[in-house]
């Protein structure tokens, strides 16, 4: 009896790194060139997401024009998804922007504040948020030391 094994891709079971690093809370991080595998009506279409709204729009018109109002409706359907996964995608980006955007801000007014400060390294924060000059602080009292003699 010849029995052939079966390949597969990428579907490890158990624990290890079977490509569950790439995927956070369940979902796999996307961008604009994440290509998706996508099974419509009566057709398999691969592409980003860009692609698939654009061929499963014709895929509709094609339909339209055919006279096949169902078929129309299901590729619209479809476009529809893929429509809204690219401005899910476009809000993800604009997020993840503003994010960098504040974090750069927040860098920048931190270096202006230790530039502000002189020399830099002579201003120290509270855990109050408090900014205070270092030395202002009060010192514990330190008392000489006595000298040893040798003899």
């Amino acid at each position: 009896m010849n029995v052939k094994r079966m390949r597969t891709r990428n579907h490890r079971s158990g624990s290890g790194n079977g490509g569950s690093s790439r995927h956070l809370n369940g979902q796999i991080p996307m961008n604009r060139n994440h290509v998706f595998d996508s099974h419509g009506p009566d057709v398999r279409v691969r592409g980003t997401a860009q692609q698939l709204f654009e061929k499963y729009l014709q895929h509709g018109r094609d339909a339209t024009s055919a006279g096949d109002r169902v078929a129309a409706e299901a590729y619209f359907q479809h476009a529809e998804h893929y429509f809204r996964i690219m401005n899910a995608m476009a809000q993800a980006a604009q997020q993840s922007q503003q994010e960098r955007a504040e974090r750069q801000a927040s860098r920048q007014q931190r270096v202006s504040t230790q530039d502000d400060d002189g020399e830099g390294g002579h201003y120290a924060r509270a855990e109050d948020g408090n900014v205070s000059v270092r030395g202002d602080e009060p010192q514990p009292d330190i008392q000489p030391q006595p000298e040893l003699s040798e003899g």
